[in-house]
């Protein structure tokens, strides 16, 4: 009973983290590909193969990406930026979307440098990721401090803090193995012990 128990657990855990991958991209593609599939669908009914509408974002993201370094075409989507930028309600949606955006792709990547905080009042420390070293355009007071984004575990929620820079240590590791061994609750980096010391 002992020896169908542990193949059993053994089979959850080699088979149920590549299901629910192959489910996330499975899900992730259905939608990318619904952006514009859905518009395209109705025209091609029995000629739609599944990727088209995918494919086409995809080049209309490249084509538009090459029109806004073009003067006119450029002009008109900083007109248009702009606009959205003015608008109640839409410019706050509007500027959180693009800044969260221009963090990951943008020349000034944000979550690029890992920090370890220490927790006041106590020896304990957590690991957080630098989302901005210029706080004196939010609040002057500030300049002297970094924005530190800290991971709940288990989930993509988490707290951004406001830290003095002297406060705050950058550590040599990588922003994807950080990211893992906050949200596993630091499992990542023993199950790797173990898988190096075997």
């Amino acid at each position: 009973m002992k020896s169908v128990l542990k193949n059993f657990i053994n089979g959850v855990l080699t088979i149920v983290p590549i299901i629910l991958v192959i489910y996330v991209i499975y899900k992730t593609f259905l939608f990318l590909d619904g952006i514009l599939g859905n518009s395209l669908r109705p025209y091609l009914k029995d000629d739609y193969i599944p990727g088209i509408g995918l494919l086409t974002t995809i080049i209309l993201i490249t084509v538009l990406g090459w029109l806004s370094t073009k003067f006119i075409t450029g002009k008109i989507i900083k007109l248009v930026d702009g606009l959205l930028e003015k608008i109640p309600v839409v410019k706050t949606i509007y500027s959180v979307i693009k800044d969260t955006v221009q963090s990951f792709l943008g020349d000034k990547k944000s979550f690029s440098k890992v920090a370890l905080v220490v927790i006041p009042g106590t020896n304990m420390r957590c690991i957080g990721f630098i989302t901005s070293e210029e706080l004196e355009d939010f609040y002057s007071p500030l300049s002297d401090h970094v924005a530190v984004y800290i991971p709940q575990t288990f989930q993509v929620a988490g707290f951004t803090f406001l830290i003095p820079k002297d406060q705050v240590e950058i550590i040599d590791v990588s922003p994807e193995d950080a990211m893992k061994f906050v949200l596993s609750g630091g499992m990542t980096s023993s199950s790797k012990k173990k898988l190096k010391g075997m």
